[in-house]
């Protein structure tokens, strides 16, 4: 197993630690096994599993738990290179593909038909498990006067790509600190664009939703002062209040060069999303299989370490599939 793990990690992990699963051109990696535990039991024998842009921290983390749950299933796994969240959903829908990983924010409009799926509701998936956080961190420069989200009223913000998760996570936090986008000159540039603008002094502050540390930020914070705005108290209870999807999270000092002190803010979950066709006995081997096999994820990609059953329900608001109902139920998770 170890050696397995090694070579696929060294083929897939280079540059995928801390960047969002985002888009890319299309491959797959196939992955299966004949370990104990399988799900002969099953009628399914291959899942095609969609993740992200070959670059990216999907792709990556996708190809080592389509290896490992393969092996400890023995269902074989076809892990596909795609274009990420809105992708992956319409993917699932569609019966292209059985599993994706996906953002919980994107997922919840999509079953919703809101934002990025205004008009175009889509429920033909099911949640399996929420695996890792996607932080949102609001990265200003200091210099600006900038020290809290309302201050971020008449400066330059970039909000992410238009029409990305990102920008709607912006846009859902700022409102919760009563800013609109007609308060800010807004921008849409992508990280690292964002961080050489900043560099530049072209902007003030900006939006990431992605795993921190991030390296766009990692990079900016060694040449430049920055500060990561809280996003707590009143405000973000309103905004989890109002967007259930959010959870709390801690980014620890020292995450970045100069940050003395923990940033509280809100988070998105990477989460796992299969179709609603599979079958009960499959979704349940498969969900118990990834939370079995921690060890062996994390030794594989280091997202693995967040995997916890606890977590993987929380702030999920797309109804689990019930295979993975039944695992959470059967440990006390979820009653």
């Amino acid at each position: 197993m170890k050696k397995k793990l090694t070579a696929l990690a060294s083929c897939l992990m280079a540059a995928a630690l801390m960047l969002a699963g985002c888009g890319g051109s299309s491959s797959s990696s196939s992955a299966s096994g004949s370990a104990s535990g399988s799900a002969a039991d099953s009628s399914v024998s291959k899942i095609r599993l969609a993740t992200g842009g070959t670059s990216g921290t999907y792709y990556a983390y996708g190809g080592v738990i389509g290896q490992i749950l393969g092996e400890a299933t023995g269902i074989s796994f076809d892990v596909q290179s795609t274009g990420a969240s809105k992708a992956n959903i319409g993917l699932v829908a569609d019966g292209e593909v059985d599993m994706a990983i996906v953002q919980n924010d994107v997922m919840d409009y999509a079953y919703n038909g809101t934002d990025l799926f205004d008009g175009e509701k889509t429920d033909n998936f099911s949640s399996m498990a929420a695996c890792y956080a996607e932080v949102c961190q609001v990265v200003a420069n200091p210099a600006s006067g900038i020290s809290s989200i309302a201050d971020l009223k008449g400066k330059r913000v970039s909000v992410g790509d238009a029409g990305s998760g990102v920008e709607f996570n912006a846009k859902q936090i700022l409102e919760a600190y009563g800013v609109t986008f007609d308060d800010i000159d807004k921008q849409n540039l992508s990280f690292g664009d964002s961080a050489n603008a900043m560099k530049d002094g072209k902007i003030d502050a900006f939006f990431c939703t992605a795993g921190a540390p991030t390296t766009a930020v990692m990079e900016l914070s060694t040449t430049n002062d920055i500060v990561v705005l809280n996003v707590d108290g009143a405000e973000a209870e309103k905004l989890i209040a109002d967007y259930p999807f959010y959870t709390t999270y801690t980014i620890p000092a020292g995450t970045y060069k100069g940050m003395d002190e923990d940033t509280t803010t809100v988070a998105v979950k990477a989460t796992l999303i299969v179709s609603n066709d599979l079958p009960e006995d499959a979704v349940y081997n498969l969900t118990k299989a990834l939370f079995d096999n921690k060890a062996d994820i994390e030794a594989g990609h280091t997202k693995g370490s967040e995997l916890d059953p606890e977590y993987a329900v929380e702030g999920v608001s797309v109804p689990f599939h019930p295979g993975a109902e039944k695992y959470f139920k059967e440990i006390g998770v979820m009653e």
